[in-house]
């Protein structure tokens, strides 16, 4: 199984490491590394297509849109395009040294240094966004996550996340430090959509245009 990291490099299983580290390694690595990953953050915008792909099924009402990004990271460049486009941020992130960053870097957005598996904001959503962030959790964390997802989603909210094309686990670096990623099958992902409410729009398996990102898109139609 292949994923790409934020940098955009895929992840690789690593040899010679005695004890490979665990999804509760993420958020720890994530806090002590945050301000090299923001130095070396791609800024690029590779994901424009699919931002913009996401925006333009983002119901658009009365008041401003808003959206939910989850393991938002330092908030650029996605969040700081997303809120340049008219969007009313929402970041959540469990690194603490991540949120700070977001906060620096968009000070008038809603910024909450929070576990996404364990969300409950009492808000709905226009847009969610987990990209790059959702597959470093468990499976079983995974598929908890979808009820997250939809008890944060406003009627025919769009939903946008990354993972992996098969099933499986690997690692990979950020800002030089060992990651662990995960990924389900396809068929659980669509299963799991369907059982929380949610519509596929687009599925695409390392996708060429967007640097080899594996991507689902989907709306809420509960």
């Amino acid at each position: 199984m292949k994923m790409r990291l934020a940098s955009g490099r895929p992840a690789a299983h690593i040899t010679g490491m005695t004890t490979p580290n665990t999804a509760a390694d993420v958020l720890p690595t994530y806090d002590r590394i945050a301000r090299d990953y923001q130095a070396q953050r791609n800024r690029a915008l590779l994901e424009k297509p699919m931002l913009d792909r996401m925006l333009g099924i983002i119901p658009r009402n009365q008041a401003k849109r808003r959206l939910l990004d989850l393991g938002c990271g330092t908030g650029a460049p996605i969040a700081t395009y997303l809120s340049e486009r008219g969007l009313a941020i929402t970041g959540v992130d469990g690194a603490a040294g991540m949120i700070t960053l977001f906060r620096d870097t968009l000070p008038n957005a809603q910024a909450h240094h929070a576990d996404m598996r364990t969300l409950n904001l009492n808000l709905t959503f226009d847009g969610i966004l987990a990209w790059d962030s959702f597959f470093h959790l468990s499976p079983d964390d995974q598929r908890a996550m979808f009820a997250v997802f939809a008890r944060h989603a406003a009627p025919k909210a769009a939903l946008m996340f990354t993972s992996g094309p098969s099933a499986g686990e690997s690692w990979g670096h950020a800002a030089g430090a060992p990651v662990y990623h995960a990924s389900l099958d396809p068929e659980d992902y669509r299963a799991l959509l369907a059982a929380n409410g949610f519509k596929v729009i687009e599925y695409r398996a390392e996708d060429p245009t967007c640097d080899g990102h594996t991507i689902w898109l989907a709306r809420f139609t509960v």
